[in-house]
């Protein structure tokens, strides 16, 4: 199972018809190679939280993943990674990986919406399996703008090149 490193690339609280959703895109791309983008859909309460813990805003009150990490915190435990493990139809699997007080080592299932506000909130990184990149993922927005100006380009060239002397001949009187 290939694990790919991901960072959230963009957190989207919808409202009404727009569904809300975070957008995990892969990290460190080499120049020139593409760098998917995994958007998952998420509740829009949960869009809010990752929202708010990727900006490092502090709540007035402890939320979910406050509770959690200050849990595993007490029993002696850290989060070493979150990792969005597979997909079926449109619903994605979550790990949430740590390693308790014996440095023991537990992957908990999760909800990838937990999953990636716990690892915001811990600085854990965030993993996708080359799976569910595989099916899931979309190719990332400036590269299909740079592929298809490289196509037109190309197909302009060909234009220019197969054009003769004859072609801009003007009608024979």
């Amino acid at each position: 199972m290939a694990m790919v490193r991901m960072d959230v690339g963009a957190v989207v609280v919808g409202g009404g018809p727009v569904p809300s959703m975070v957008v995990l895109r892969r990290r460190g791309p080499s120049e020139g190679e593409a760098a998917p983008e995994l958007p998952i859909r998420i509740g829009r309460a949960e869009a809010a939280v990752i929202g708010m813990a990727s900006g490092g805003a502090p709540g007035g009150r402890p939320m979910t993943m406050d509770l959690f990490s200050t849990a595993i915190d007490a029993l002696g435990g850290r989060v070493t990674s979150v990792a969005v493990v597979k997909v079926d139809g449109t619903t994605f699997h979550a790990s949430v990986n740590l390693v308790d007080a014996e440095g023991s080592s537990h992957a908990i299932d999760a909800r990838p919406s937990d999953a990636v506000a716990l690892a915001v909130r811990t600085k854990a990184p965030i993993y996708a399996d080359q799976s569910v990149l595989d099916v899931a993922a979309l190719p990332a927005l400036d590269e299909v703008e740079r592929e298809e100006a490289v196509a037109e380009l190309e197909e302009f060239r060909a234009f220019v090149a197969g054009l003769s002397p004859d072609d801009f001949a003007g009608p024979e009187a």
